[in-house]
């Protein structure tokens, strides 16, 4: 049971008139809950109410019967269709009203693999694409760093008084359940093996051989795991940056980490209960990455989030990068030494990125100075963030 509490969102959905749009996320991100309060006046088709959803899969042309019989007010808000991958066939009948008629859609979805597999109709850049985030630090009043580490950042696990239930029904009806559900994949035991493996090697460079045979698969359907927690918005790889170096020393694999940190923590079936060691230091780093994405989702960026590593060990975090390159380093400490940072100290010497940052827990900022006018620049966590929802980091 969770605290009622409304959380005023980042994201702002402005439509021109007879333009639609996409939302995607994760489940139990807020994105219904958004939609109706940010458009009270439209139409709403709910595909998880059985009813609705029976009506519209045996009769999908209903929605262009329903709409044509709608009133010039009813069709001057934007028509709301929500979880649309569970009825692909309703695309063809919204790409003929927006074709034929004053109306606009709103079209709200966790998943959009089953729509491209099937080879639905997206609709030919007629439709604006946003994407929905678990709570980020702009919309949270003072945020408790000890919580969201633990809990995670899905509204209702956040606010929720037994949060551990709550995320345990979320990957039991959600992660497994309706993944089969959607036959996304046939063996559901192995699946679940997955999760659980992929859970604990979040934020770790993919050995897909190793987890292979932990999950009792063949690296093929390793591969298609994750592809499908890419697809239904559950995780996301962060790919090594190589774009300006011609150092031959990098890694080439891949990282993977889950949308949402408290997921995480009740897939490993691991509990925080401070912010210090080596959990806690990846679960600030992971929240520290979610930040960052959700900063440049939520505003449009075309900026790439990598990490930078080399076979002898030297890592930078994250480098992120368009014009300009941000390398940024995570720390779980308040006390940061630049013997700790070797990795950040050789990327900045040899990369020149604009920024070089340490996140951490430090009281207050501080600088390190480096050879030829470089510097690190160490900011406290909260600092940081601010800074980043300002725009002042990228």
């Amino acid at each position: 049971m969770g605290i009622p509490v409304e959380f005023k969102r980042y994201l702002e959905i402005n439509l021109p008139q007879r333009q639609s749009a996409f939302l995607w996320g994760a489940r139990k991100t807020g994105k219904s809950f958004y939609l109706k309060r940010r458009f009270p006046s439209s139409v709403v088709y709910d595909l998880l109410n059985t009813e609705v959803y029976w009506r519209l899969l045996e009769k999908p042309q209903s929605l262009r019967e329903d709409v044509l019989a709608m009133s010039q007010e009813e069709l001057g808000h934007p028509i709301i269709i929500d979880e649309i991958q569970m009825v692909p066939q309703l695309l063809n009948e919204v790409h003929w009203l927006i074709e034929n008629t004053d109306a606009s859609f709103l079209l709200c979805g966790s998943s959009a693999r089953k729509l491209r597999r099937d080879g639905v109709n997206m609709l030919g850049g007629r439709a604006w694409r946003y994407q929905f985030y678990p709570l980020t630090y702009s919309e949270i009043p003072n945020v408790d760093l000890l919580k969201a580490l633990s809990r995670g950042l899905i509204p209702s696990h956040y606010t929720a008084i037994n949060w551990g239930k709550s995320i345990k029904a979320y990957i039991r009806d959600y992660l497994t359940e309706e993944i089969k559900a959607e036959s996304l994949v046939r063996n559901l035991v192995a699946f679940s093996r997955f999760l659980k493996v992929a859970a604990h090697s979040n934020g770790e460079l993919i050995h897909y051989t190793n987890i292979a045979q932990d999950c009792g698969v063949d690296k093929k359907t390793v591969k298609e795991y994750y592809q499908i927690l890419v697809d239904t918005l559950l995780g996301y790889f962060v790919y090594p940056y190589k774009k300006q170096s011609k150092r031959k020393d990098l890694v080439a694999m891949p990282k993977f980490y889950f949308f949402d940190i408290g997921v995480v923590n009740g897939l490993a079936s691991r509990r925080l209960t401070d912010l210090n060691g080596m959990i806690a230091g990846l679960s600030f780093e992971h929240y520290i990455l979610m930040e960052i994405q959700a900063y440049i989702g939520l505003n449009d960026l075309d900026h790439d989030v990598h990490f930078w590593r080399t076979h002898s060990g030297l890592e930078v975090d994250f480098v992120v990068s368009d014009a300009d390159v941000v390398a940024i380093e995570v720390k779980i400490g308040s006390t940061v030494r630049q013997s700790e940072l070797k990795g950040l100290v050789d990327f900045t010497m040899k990369e020149n990125p604009v920024r070089s940052l340490v996140v951490c827990q430090a009281p207050r900022r501080r600088l390190i100075e480096l050879p030829d006018d470089k510097v690190i620049t160490v900011l406290p966590w909260e600092e940081f963030l601010q800074m980043l929802w300002r725009g002042d980091i990228l």
